[in-house]
Formats: C-alpha cells, sequence, structure tokens
C-alpha cells in the first residue's frame, strides 16, 4: 500500500531529509586519505544524535551501524571498518535518520583524489541520471517512468551496468514503503503516481557488467567483475508539474569543492 503524505507530513520529511543533507555534509569536510569509515560513522552517529534525531539503519533488520560506507567496487551497505581511505578511491555514503517519527535517507559518492576519467564519467552520469528520473517524479505519471528515464542515461547511452537486484522505495515512517523503484524498466510501466507521495530515488550503476553479489556477511554488496560502482540517492515528494526534491545537494556539493582531498570535476 502506498502511503500520501499531508503537507505537515511533508515538511517533516523535508527537515528529516535536510538533516541528512547535513551530515552528508559533514562528511564532504573531513574525507580525505588516511580516514576509515569506521570513523565517518562515528561521526556520523553523533552528528545526528547532536541534532535531535536517531540514526535509521542502526539495527535496522540487524544492520550494526550507522551509515552505509561503499568503497570502490562495493554498490550498496558497505560496512564501516579501519581500512583506510586512498587517493584514487570513490566512497558511497549513504544515511538515514528519523526526526519526528519520519525518516530522511539517501546517498552521495565522493571520490578520493582523481579517480581517472572513466571513473568521474561514471559519477557524473550516475548523478546526471538521478535527475532524469525526477524529473519524471510527477502526478500522472508512473514508476516505470522514472525508472526508463535513468536506464535510458545509464545503460542504453552510456553503456553502464544497471544493478536490478536493488531498487529505490517509499519513505515515510518506515524506512521502506511501497512502491519499489526499479532502475530499469518501461514507460508507461508499473503505479500511477500521486501527490505526496514521498520516494526515495537512487541509481545505482556499475562501470561494468550489472552483475552483483551480497558477501557472507549478508549486506555487503559487490559487482561480480569488482569494477567501480556509484550510487546517488534524492528523497523527492511527488507533486503536479515538478517533483519536490527534499534533500539538498547543494551543500554537499559546496563542501566537496572546498575540500583540496576530493575530486569535483573541476
Amino acid at each position: 500500500m502506498m502511503h500520501y503524505k499531508t503537507k505537515p507530513e511533508i515538511e517533516l520529511m523535508r527537515n528529516s531529509a535536510l538533516l541528512v543533507s547535513r551530515t552528508l555534509t559533514e562528511m564532504a569536510k573531513v574525507l580525505r586519505p588516511g580516514i576509515t569509515t569506521l570513523e565517518l560513522d562515528k561521526l556520523i552517529g553523533e552528528f545526528i544524535r547532536d541534532n535531535g534525531a536517531i540514526p535509521s539503519f542502526l539495527n535496522y533488520r540487524g544492520y550494526p551501524f550507522n551509515s552505509c560506507t561503499s568503497v570502490n567496487d562495493v554498490v550498496v551497505h558497505g560496512f564501516p571498518n579501519k581500512t583506510e581511505l586512498r587517493d584514487g578511491d570513490i566512497i558511497s555514503i549513504d544515511i538515514g535518520v528519523i526526526k519526528e517519527r519520519y525518516h530522511g535517507d539517501h546517498a552521495y559518492t565522493f571520490a578520493i583524489g582523481d579517480p581517472g576519467p572513466d571513473v568521474w564519467q561514471l559519477i557524473r552520469v550516475t548523478k546526471e541520471s538521478l535527475y532524469k528520473g525526477i524529473e519524471k517524479a510527477v502526478a500522472g505519471n508512473r514508476v516505470g517512468d522514472i525508472s526508463f528515464a535513468i536506464q535510458e542515461h545509464t545503460e542504453k547511452k552510456h553503456g553502464y551496468g544497471v544493478v536490478r537486484e536493488l531498487v529505490g522505495h517509499g519513505l515515510g515512517t518506515e524506512l521502506h514503503e511501497d512502491p519499489q523503484v526499479p532502475n530499469y524498466g518501461r514507460r508507461g510501466s508499473l503505479q500511477k503516481l500521486k501527490e505526496g507521495l514521498v520516494l526515495a530515488i537512487e541509481p545505482m550503476i556499475n562501470l561494468g557488467k550489472r552483475d552483483v553479489y551480497t558477501e557472507s556477511d549478508g549486506w555487503t554488496v559487490r559487482t561480480v567483475d569488482h569494477k567501480y560502482s556509484v550510487h546517488f540517492e534524492h528523497d523527492v515528494c511527488v507533486q503536479k508539474g515538478h517533483a519536490d526534491i527534499l534533500s539538498d545537494y547543494s551543500i554537499i556539493e559546496a563542501a566537496e569543492k572546498a575540500n583540496p582531498h576530493l575530486f569535483s570535476g573541476n
């Protein structure tokens, strides 16, 4: 069942989404070679709690960390650990918060140093595909219109692998609500979009093949060919005419550009 939010509920969700954005901004300030993802996870948990919220991911279905930190060929759900980040690594940081009963949940992929032109193009195109999908998240369209737009831009235009096993989702008082939002599909298919539906749209795109596998920890998802994977995610409310993006990449991007250890394509 899809849950449609009232205007006051949407504003509560915007507050949660913006807290995630601010948390990702703090990570953009401290990312550098030599820092560990376990250090990042500790900072994330502290920042969320200091701002009157709790981490959505911690203990969710047994997940043992505040965040998902997915490095290089890890697609999603990477466990924070003591391995130091290095020049040329990319890292997707995925964060969820619960504030006043409502979840915010989104992700951003950062490059530590210059990852090379092929990987940088993958980052750029995946972020572009997120906005292509968001353009279709309007009342009267269908979920498949979002899916098709993402696949068209990444797989059909650039030849990247679009992960099938993992999808975006509805968002609200539950971290995962209906509908599922695949990153591949047919225009005009799946559920009809109506005003007040909040979605976490999240392309997960591989440099190589689309195939993935899950490690023995039951969470960490890697590419089968061990080529890099990129993940971006926004929280979006369906409206008439255009989607309302509840999260904010602009503050993350500003911090990314100000950090000399991060590559932002300039």
